[in-house]
């Protein structure tokens, strides 16, 4: 009950607008849908993408594809049943045939085919993983993503999850330094403070478990983080005593409203790979280990933030400490993903 004198918060329109204010649209940029591998030649998959599902397939020359997911014939789901034939998407309702621009080229009965198309999502695929562009005004693409310096390096070990909350928050976790000795045991110091350059961001960490300095200075290693938007963060550390390079891939896809799907990928590879690019049989299994071992680590620590995650709000005015002007400066660098308030 509202007491005389008492503006109810549903009724204060400066209340409903920080409300609203708390609520993101989804942003543009890249994000991924898949990796390349659950994709081979003749695959259909549906995954959700911006609060609508994506049918993401491959023809049989190896070029991937993604489309909006109803047939415009009579509106048959493409992603249940539906097919590839060469370098067509065939509807399981009534067998038309889509080809990879779109445009309907065939029918079962060979009349000819209504003038229909499918609308498609613009795709990349990088190191392994399918990309798709999203921009709400419908833009294409006005930037690309960045591969790695190792053109090979495909992720080894993966993990995904979905969480209650947007992928900004999740991307903006990484430059929260003050919440890593606290939730993850982890000392940090910065080398390279955050560096924008239009749609991409960078920055290097020393980071270490938060033990006493000798054991501290045993195992710290220099990470190099870099960030596409805000659903692509690749960190990057060498690892010169045993002649490695280890990579971790985070991928924050929007599903729905607050939905956001979580990949997490590692790779490992020699330093000097470019002039040796087949490894040997135990180099390749140590590669490996690797790779499932820095999973296994960075699972862990994600599971310490899903609890935050799953159950915080996002504040679009944070009152910030002296301390926290990384996430300052990532908040002003994330408004060029989203439209004009």
């Amino acid at each position: 009950m509202t007491m005389k004198g008492e503006r109810s918060e549903a009724g204060d329109p400066q209340a409903a607008g920080e409300e609203t204010a708390r609520h993101l649209p989804y942003p543009s940029g890249w994000f991924c849908l898949e990796r390349s591998r659950r994709v081979p030649p003749g695959r259909v998959l549906t995954r959700r993408f911006m609060g609508e599902d994506v049918v993401l397939y491959r023809t049989s020359t190896g070029r991937p594809h993604a489309v909006r997911p109803y047939c415009p014939h009579l509106g048959a789901h493409l992603g249940t049943g539906g097919t590839v034939e060469g370098q067509n998407l065939v509807c399981p309702f009534h067998r038309f045939a889509f080809s990879p621009d779109g445009t309907c080229v065939g029918t079962p009965d060979g009349a000819p085919p209504p003038r229909a198309r499918l609308q498609h999502h613009t795709v990349r695929e990088r190191n392994g993983f399918l990309f798709a562009w999203y921009a709400p005004d419908g833009t294409s693409p006005t930037w690309e993503i960045p591969g790695t310096d190792h053109a090979r390096v495909r992720p080894t070990a993966t993990w995904s999850t979905e969480v209650s909350t947007y992928a900004q928050e999740i991307i903006e976790n990484t430059l929260d330094y003050r919440h890593l000795p606290v939730l993850h045991h982890v000392a940090v110091e910065e080398l390279d403070p955050p560096q924008t350059q239009g749609p991409l961001l960078r920055m290097r960490l020393r980071l270490g478990p938060d033990r006493p300095r000798v054991l501290r200075e045993s195992v710290k290693a220099d990470h190099t983080f870099l960030m596409a938007g805000l659903g692509y963060l690749r960190v990057e550390f060498p690892l010169p005593a045993l002649g490695l390079v280890s990579y971790l891939w985070a991928m924050h896809t929007p599903a729905a409203p607050r939905r956001t799907r979580m990949l997490v990928a590692t790779a490992c590879t020699d330093i000097h790979q470019q002039a040796t690019p087949e490894a040997s049989l135990p180099r390749r299994g140590l590669h490996r280990a690797f790779a499932h071992a820095m999973l296994r680590t960075a699972v862990g620590k994600v599971h310490q933030d899903l609890r935050i995650w799953n159950t915080k709000r996002y504040e679009p005015r944070p009152r910030l400490a002296a301390s926290d002007d990384a996430i300052g400066m990532f908040r002003h660098w994330a408004r060029q993903f989203y439209p004009p308030a």
